[in-house]
């Protein structure tokens, strides 16, 4: 299982590398549970990540807009990264959620064919108003994603178990695998959540909140100490 830390600039970034991440996914939560960031921080970002780790970047909890998110995601995949998260936020129904996906997976593909593209749902969906979250991955393959993902929109002391149950996830993550695409999990996760994903068949945990001080995803900072930690964790989820 991959660990993703989402860091928000370059020296939150340099953090994440030294604690031992596996993807450094570039965010900026000031827009969203997915916001994007400015593309002068994912490319010196990308810049500074050592090879083999991965960079990954969020382009928003997208409004039904094909043609801006489209424009959106041929921008960062032009970036140099190695992952494109898109949040499928705004849209209603299947049909508006595999179309709009469809013209991110083409424009990210047209710009660089060898970059991931992400689709992210919400578990929290009912709360949002958003699509139902166990459609995402049949999304995601409809629209030739390379991932499935659940986050959570709702940060406020609630995290993904808040709004999925165990059985739910495993079979989210077993769907996707169906598909043979990969399944993300995110949303507040904290250290102690790691055995639990990593038993579901997880293969990438994001994490930003439990890798800032105070926990604090808004107001604190990543540390490559809690980074460690949570890389540690996962390590001893594997041996066990």
């Amino acid at each position: 299982m991959k660990l993703l830390i989402s860091p928000i600039n370059e020296a939150e970034a340099k953090e994440a590398i030294a604690g031992g991440a596996d993807i450094i996914d570039v965010k900026n939560p000031l827009e969203g549970a997915l916001g994007a960031n400015y593309p002068w921080v994912i490319r010196n970002i990308k810049q500074l990540t050592p090879k083999p780790l991965e960079v990954s970047c969020a382009i928003g909890d997208a409004p039904n807009l094909p043609g801006t998110i489209s424009l959106a995601a041929f921008g960062a995949a032009a970036l140099g990264v190695d992952y494109v998260k898109v949040g499928l936020f705004g849209v209603k129904t299947v049909e508006e959620a595999v179309f709009l996906l469809k013209q991110v997976t083409k424009a990210v593909k047209d710009s660089n064919s060898a970059v991931k593209v992400v689709a992210a749902g919400y578990a929290d969906a009912k709360k949002i108003g958003a699509i139902d979250p166990t459609l995402i991955p049949e999304i995601a393959h409809q629209a030739s994603a390379d991932i499935a993902m659940l986050d959570t929109a709702t940060k406020n002391g609630t995290n993904l178990f808040t709004y999925q149950t165990r059985t739910q996830l495993k079979g989210f993550v077993d769907v996707a695998h169906s598909f043979g695409l990969q399944a993300a999990l995110a949303g507040s996760l904290r250290k102690q959540d790691i055995p639990t994903v990593y038993s579901l068949g997880t293969d990438i945990a994001g994490f930003r909140g439990a890798a800032c001080t105070c926990s604090d995803r808004n107001n604190g900072h990543i540390t490559k100490e809690l980074v460690a930690e949570l890389v540690a964790a996962v390590k001893q989820a594997e041996k066990a």
